[in-house]
């Protein structure tokens, strides 16, 4: 029968390095290595031999880079830079007030010359006077009682002015004024190449307070003068008649407008 066969010494798991020499395991035998312990990540322990580096292990996953202070601050970094650039601005804008600003070159100014007294003391030339303007024209004045007077194709010659009426008409036939009445005696004239139409209502009369008044055409058909109402002249002819007006008892004829129709300018006749 045969004896056991002695098993091999296990390495301790803090053994590193290749086994001692001059330990047997058991008398008579050299020692036997025993399995390389396990290095990271489940790599085999390589241990060096006699005369020879032990290699380098297997290195494992690199750990992620660690950013920089300025990358994980950037807020912090830009107002860093904003406040760096402002000073060196500063820095720069400011420098040229330091330096004194030389005095301007003052040129000696000439001594001003002493007006004489005489050009100081004589006095300014009146200035030229300009003429007057001259006075507007005055307007003719107005022509009065008899004298001719044309508008048209007539020509008008006031021959009577009578103020003061208060009726008109007989003992059969009347009319009472509302104020008084103003009986005008004229002439009319046709001066123009055809016949033409007088008619007393037409004429108006303008009393002292610039009141107009028109004349009573009624009025005057009690007096028995047709030749005031609607008569027609014809070239060279002549004729009388009396226009009426109807104006306050108080008022006071002052000018007639006489028309050769109602579309005419008129012509002006005082009655002062």
């Amino acid at each position: 029968m045969s004896a056991p066969t002695p098993h091999p010494q296990q390495p301790g798991p803090s053994s590193f390095g290749p086994p001692q020499q001059g330990h047997p395991g058991h008398p008579g035998q050299p020692a036997q290595p025993g399995p390389p312990p396990y290095g990271a990540h489940g790599a085999p322990q390589v241990y060096p031999t006699a005369g020879y580096p032990a290699p380098s292990a297997q290195p494992g996953v690199p750990p992620a880079p660690r950013k920089s202070w300025f990358a994980r601050h950037k807020i912090l970094t830009g107002v860093g830079v904003v406040v760096l650039l402002a000073i060196i601005g500063s820095a720069l804008g400011g420098g040229g007030e330091d330096e004194p600003t030389p005095p301007a070159a003052v040129a000696d100014a000439p001594a001003q010359e002493p007006v004489p007294d005489a050009v100081a003391e004589d006095p300014a030339e009146p200035a030229p006077e300009e003429p007057a303007a001259e006075p507007a024209p005055e307007a003719p004045a107005a022509a009065g009682i008899g004298v001719p007077v044309r508008d048209g194709k007539f020509e008008f010659t006031v021959t009577s002015v009578e103020p003061g009426v208060p009726s008109v008409g007989d003992q059969y036939l009347s009319q009472e004024a509302q104020g008084q009445y103003v009986l005008v005696r004229m002439t009319v004239k046709n001066i123009g190449n055809e016949a033409q139409m007088f008619t007393g209502g037409n004429q108006q009369l303008t009393d002292t307070e610039g009141r107009t008044h028109e004349s009573d055409t009624t009025a005057a058909i009690y007096l028995g003068d047709a030749n005031s109402f609607l008569t027609d002249i014809n070239p060279g002819n002549a004729v009388e008649g009396v226009v009426v007006f109807d104006i306050p008892a108080d008022a006071v004829p002052a000018t007639l407008s006489l028309h050769d129709s109602m579309f005419s300018g008129g012509v002006e006749v005082s009655l002062g």
